[in-house]
């Protein structure tokens, strides 16, 4: 099974670095059309790699947080009616962390550079973060194991935040137009990748011998544990790599590639005013991206309490079974990177055949139905099918609305406007924190129609991707 994953993300790994599309993200800002700028150094395809190449171990770690911790929190003793509440912690991390990190960035200029002490300090957060969370039950005379548990949380989601916003910008920064398709689409891979391995490791431990249920008088199985010690070590390393592979420009040879004046790049532009000339249409998009993100937080939440009731028929939380759904979570969740990655292979056409918009808005209704569908699914392998449509639909979150957005970025505050617009993705997730115990009690108590709520908004997302979006393409 593990095999049959990594074949078909790496046998189309060549074309999809040249051609995927999550690149249309910042490539038409002005600034880098300037007719003043200088134009950048081309860089070697390892170059662009090595800039990217700590999201690997990122996407890693943010993929096992996906997939586990409803199963961690649950075996620690946690309510599933407050589950949603817990995963509170990334949205909120990244509504407050993103936006400062992006104007702090923009603004810093260190022996590191600007981006990568920020990148390197929530990497080293993370990772301890990720050695501690599945180990709660041990640290029972400091905290509660749920509220140990709750604060690694936390501070992973907020360390993953600091880490995963620069990385974003540091393309934009060092990468030229005419190889900024090349950058993104390697990020995007890498990205991929990582999501694709950190779903499946503790998978892939069960199939070599680690025992996926707690052993006796324990709470966590030892496959989530090793997977997180293995994710905080890929996190490190993947980041150190980065951090020392790649060279920032110094802030002279910044504003020049970037037609900027020195002096006018230092000046501090408060935080209202970068509100007030908020593009509008970052705000066309807040309302695709809310049914969107409302739908994706409701997903990684439930899927596992979903598909262990509806498939196995348990929710008990330490029992085999339960852990053999979980385990499987992560199988379906890497699928959908799988499929999300064949996807981007051909998004690029699809846009510029058919329109952004419309685009757009088939990919997330195509998710929706997919998600809708799990209600009446009994049989684990056909799970895949449903993750057929997530793909299609998470590919096209990763990268439309990025390209909708792009035109209207200033070079200069491209950091701190990345950040403002992660607000468009952590304000749904905070509603469906706060609605999802809420939800699990009107559907009956069957998180499996939690999952169907998440696709009628799904659905919803698409149709307002088509009314709403003001875009020309």
């Amino acid at each position: 099974m593990r095999k049959m994953f990594f074949i078909v993300l790496l046998s189309p790994c060549k074309k999809y670095i040249l051609n995927q599309t999550i690149a249309m993200a910042v490539s038409n800002s002005p600034a880098s059309k300037s007719p003043g700028a200088f134009a950048k150094p081309k860089l070697s395809f390892w170059q662009i790699w090595n800039i990217s190449f700590g999201f690997l171990g990122v996407q890693i770690g943010y993929s096992l947080q996906n997939a586990n911790t409803s199963r961690i929190l649950s075996a620690i003793g946690a309510d599933p009616h407050h589950l949603s509440l817990f995963w509170l912690a990334a949205p909120l991390a990244g509504f407050f962390v993103q936006p400062i990190v992006g104007m702090s960035s923009d603004k810093t200029w260190t022996r590191l550079g600007r981006r990568i002490p920020f990148i390197l300090g929530g990497a080293f957060v993370s990772a301890f973060a990720m050695f501690f969370m599945p180990n709660s039950e041990h640290f029972a005379e400091l905290l509660p194991p749920l509220a140990f548990g709750a604060t690694m949380l936390l501070l992973m989601d907020t360390s993953f935040n600091v880490t995963m916003q620069p990385f974003r910008a540091l393309v934009s920064d060092m990468v030229d137009e005419s190889q900024r398709n090349k950058g993104y689409a390697i990020q995007s891979f890498l990205i991929n990748a990582g999501a694709v391995a950190g779903s499946l490791l503790p998978f892939i431990l069960t199939s070599i011998g680690v025992a996926n249920e707690p052993a006796p008088g324990a709470k966590v199985a030892p496959t989530v544990i090793w997977s997180f010690y293995f994710g905080g070590g890929a996190l490190l390393l993947s980041v150190l790599w980065t951090s020392f592979r790649t060279k920032e420009y110094p802030p002279e040879e910044y504003a020049r590639y970037h037609n900027i004046d020195h002096n006018e790049a230092k000046e501090k532009t408060s935080f209202i005013q970068l509100l007030r000339n908020t593009p509008s249409t970052m705000l066309q998009l807040a309302v695709t991206q809310f049914f969107s993100w409302f739908s994706l937080f409701l997903m990684w939440v439930y899927t596992t309490q979903g598909i262990a009731q509806n498939i196995w028929h348990t929710t008990d939380p330490k029992s085999k079974d339960f852990n053999d759904a979980g385990n499987w979570t992560g199988v379906i969740f890497a699928a959908y990177s799988v499929f999300a990655a064949l996807y981007s292979l051909v998004l690029t056409p699809l846009a510029d055949k058919f329109g952004r918009r419309n685009t757009y808005m088939l990919s997330l209704i195509v998710g929706g139905i997919g998600l809708i569908s799990m209600m009446f699914i009994t049989d684990k392998n056909l799970l895949f099918i449903p993750m057929i449509g997530v793909g299609i639909s998470w590919a096209a979150i990763l990268a439309l609305p990025y390209a909708i957005l792009s035109a209207s970025l200033p070079a200069k505050q491209t950091g701190v406007y990345m950040g403002i617009f992660n607000a468009t993705i952590t304000i749904p997730q905070i509603a469906a924190g706060l609605l999802g115990g809420v939800a699990l009690t009107a559907l009956g108590e069957k998180p499996i129609n939690v999952i169907g709520l998440a696709g009628v908004s799904m659905v919803i997302a698409g149709v307002m991707a088509r009314l709403v979006i003001k875009s020309k393409k």
